[in-house]
């Protein structure tokens, strides 16, 4: 039996990058983005503060690379570029209805998801800004395909960009409120599973009216 070379150096590395990335989740959890200086990403990590500027180059390409690797819309891509790709896809509408619907999944279950999308609608920063662009790169796709179904479908003047903008902006908030505070909003709970279902069969209605009108 060969036995396997210990790579000491280069473990060592790897296991303290890991550690740091995992610290920043744990920092955004306990105490917030304001929370995300070196000081407390390295502490949480139990690390020396220099392993970041070393590995990372700064705290906010670490921030950057923790996020990204989180990030709902990166994972989804790359199911939906696969389907996007398709010569004829069945329908733009199901591919957005299972992005929907899946965000809301996601972020209802992520706390610090939840803290990072409060970050970007609270405050203007750079790292969230080229995230954003990331995620806008998908949002082009799939419009043009939306787009040509529609206009074959001989429905070319539905916007559909401003159902979706209010349809994520309704699932970024109803997930923030269920978080922030226990009440009802419209009577609703959103920490309950029955009005959880409720809003993903919401999503499903508004976009067969969309496409159906």
């Amino acid at each position: 039996m060969v036995r396997k070379k210990y790579k000491g150096v280069s473990n060592d590395k790897e296991r303290s990058k890991a550690k740091l990335i995992q610290a920043v989740g744990k920092v955004i959890k306990t105490k917030g983005y304001t929370g995300l200086t070196a000081t407390n990403i390295a502490k949480t990590a139990g690390l020396s503060r220099r392993l970041i500027s070393l590995y990372f180059g700064s705290v906010d390409n670490l921030i950057r690379i923790y996020i990204t690797g989180q990030d709902y819309w990166v994972a989804a891509a790359e199911n939906a570029e696969k389907k996007l790709s398709e010569k004829k896809p069945k329908s733009t509408k199901s591919i957005l209805e299972a992005l929907l619907t899946s965000l809301f999944e996601y972020l209802s279950n992520n706390d610090e998801m939840q803290k990072v999308v409060l970050w970007q609608v609270s405050e203007s920063n750079e790292i969230m800004n080229k995230i954003c662009t990331e995620r806008e790169k998908l949002s082009n796709s799939f419009f043009h395909l939306a787009d040509e179904e529609l206009e074959e479908s001989g429905k070319p003047d539905t916007d559909l960009r401003s159902v979706a903008s209010l349809l994520l902006g309704g699932i970024y908030f109803t997930v923030l409120h269920a978080k922030a505070d226990n009440s009802t909003f419209c009577e609703m709970n959103f920490n309950r599973t029955e009005d959880q279902e409720r809003i993903k069969k919401a999503i499903s209605n508004i976009l067969d009216w969309t496409y159906e009108n």
